[in-house]
């Protein structure tokens, strides 16, 4: 299946708040449908598969995707559910949404594919890029790359710069100091329930 095109809403609707999916919060606080009012008690594989889903649309990932990035996750030490969020925080499209760039993760992505961003002064033109320690992100020494980045700027979709990361609006650049840290990931996941709903399949 691919990315995810249809009403965001829908989805904040149905998983609670996506800070990388939209900024704009749904009127309504139950799910989407006609029996969104009535649910039934859940059963623990709905609740795993809601905490998976919850992830693949913040981040913009096709199941295929994530399955990759849970393979990926159990060959590194440690806490698995972690390490994880940190390779999916570490993203340059989740990267230069967290930095204010852009204001949700799709807008970013678009960002990242049009070549208005630079890692270490060299156009990188994939979202799924993994960013390192160390590195520099700016924006492209372009008037239109400047003048799109200005103007995300002025509405972030996030208010606080994590700990990771640090952002000169002036320069519009912007450094990797660190790998993320498990308090400062914006979404409000339980991992451990996604690597238990993956630990059937992959």
């Amino acid at each position: 299946m691919s990315r995810y095109r249809g009403p965001r809403l829908r989805i904040v609707r149905r998983l609670g708040d996506l800070p990388g999916l939209t900024r704009k919060s749904a009127r309504r606080a139950y799910p989407p449908g006609q029996h969104g009012q009535n649910r039934k008690k859940r059963s623990e594989y709905a609740i795993r598969l809601e905490e998976k889903q919850k992830l693949r649309f913040n981040y913009g990932l096709t199941e295929k995707q994530l399955l990759r990035y849970v393979r990926k996750a159990r060959r590194v030490t440690g806490s698995t559910g972690q390490v994880l969020l940190q390779l999916l925080e570490m993203r340059l499209d989740n990267t230069v949404f967290r930095m204010g760039m852009a204001p949700t993760i799709p807008a970013a992505r678009q960002l990242v594919n049009h070549g208005h961003v630079t890692v270490n002064g060299r156009v990188v033109n994939i979202a799924s890029y993994q960013c390192r320690p160390g590195e520099e992100i700016s924006v492209r020494n372009r008037d239109k790359s400047k003048q799109l980045v200005e103007n995300n700027l002025q509405y972030p979709g996030l208010a606080n710069l994590p700990s990771h990361l640090e952002f000169d609006k002036n320069k519009l650049v912007g450094k990797v100091n660190a790998v993320v840290e498990r308090e400062w990931v914006a979404l409000q996941v339980n991992e451990l329930l996604v690597v238990e709903y993956y630990s059937r399949q992959a």
